[in-house]
């Protein structure tokens, strides 16, 4: 099993819990700094660094990539080599990129695009809820952003689109919308959080894969100040006249002062075709990137038929699950806290 990425740290945390079921590759830019954790897991290391244009070769059962692939190397050395592919990390844009390009190289392996938030954990767990009331028209998922947690420099990746709107469908309508906007308090857990629109994943796949007329993400962090900070920066027009490079610096910083730990906690509300409703709320004590992680895990699973269910075939997502009654129970396997109400 390749893990482009294999110990940064979603990386890590994902190495580890993969460990015990497959021998491993690790692969990134600098492999002696992740010699340490392919020796506490018995797997090997090696470089691949993906700026360089220098091929790379290796013969692997299935390919997870845990870092930004701008060029889609890994995901194109997946296909062409015949490999069961997953991706944790593309935002929406790029994720739409990846289906055209699958589509213009068909895959004889599986490809699964899990970037929704969590390495798919968010649509996951809204397939299982739509798949209790029998079906589903709308979706609305809050995250509680930890500031205090662990956290890799593409955790705020999404700063740099804060100044551009994207699609989401609305009521059965497409439509643009802007970041930050239509903000309001949401209970994720015991926690009263302020949260505001912004663009991911699943905002794009849901209504394809699970036909719902509404899906709706907002994020909110742990300090309620960070989040009104950011909307008042947004008036100013910071996210649009800030966006280019010379500014990537000074956004991600806003966000990105990663600590010693905090628990990633997200909040999901399906309601069904009859009004009928369903809440869960999601929680990790070993936080974001380990949730992350974890949805990985699932993945690289689903595409090697390892779950219960015969492997799938061309490009999929990860709401596309043949077993849904069985993502709550997966969670809470791996320590994660479900409460469905």
């Amino acid at each position: 099993m390749l893990v482009v990425g294999g110990y940064g740290t979603v990386g890590g945390d994902l190495t580890r819990l993969a460990a015990p079921s497959w021998p491993l590759l690790l692969t990134g830019r600098t492999p002696e700094k992740g010699k340490a954790l392919a020796d506490e897991v018995g797997a090997e290391v090696r470089r691949w660094d993906l700026s360089d244009p220098e091929p790379f070769s290796a013969r692997v059962r299935a390919v997870i990539s845990t870092v930004n692939d701008p060029d889609d190397r890994v995901m194109l050395a997946a296909i062409r080599g015949g490999v069961p592919y997953v991706d944790i990390t593309r935002w929406t844009a790029r994720l739409q990129r990846a289906t055209a390009v699958a589509a213009v190289n068909p895959p004889k392996a599986p490809v699964l695009l899990s970037s929704s938030w969590m390495g798919g954990v968010s649509a996951l767990v809204t397939a299982a809820l739509a798949a209790e009331l029998g079906g589903a028209a709308e979706a609305q998922i809050a995250i509680r952003y930890d500031l205090k947690d662990r956290a890799g420099t593409d955790s705020v990746e999404f700063m740099d689109r804060l100044g551009l709107d994207y699609e989401v469908t609305e009521n059965g309508q497409r439509q643009m919308i802007m970041p930050l906007s239509d903000a309001g308090f949401v209970e994720i857990g015991e926690h009263r959080t302020k949260v505001a629109r912004i663009d991911t994943p699943e905002q794009f796949t849901l209504p394809l894969v699970l036909g719902l007329d509404t899906a709706i993400t907002r994020i909110g962090f742990s300090a309620n100040s960070s989040t009104s900070t950011l909307l008042a920066l947004k008036k100013t027009g910071f996210f649009r006249w800030g966006r280019g490079d010379s500014f990537e610096k000074t956004r991600r910083s806003m966000l990105y002062s990663p600590g010693e730990g905090g628990s990633a906690l997200l909040r999901i509300d399906v309601r069904g075709r009859g009004g009928e409703r369903r809440t869960a709320v999601i929680k990790d004590a070993a936080g974001q990137a380990h949730l992350t992680a974890l949805g990985g895990l699932l993945g690289l699973r689903r595409v090697l038929g390892a779950d219960g269910a015969e492997a799938p075939t061309g490009v999929v997502f990860p709401e596309m699950t043949p077993v849904p009654q069985d993502v709550v129970s997966a969670l809470e396997k791996a320590g994660v806290e479900v409460t469905v109400s």
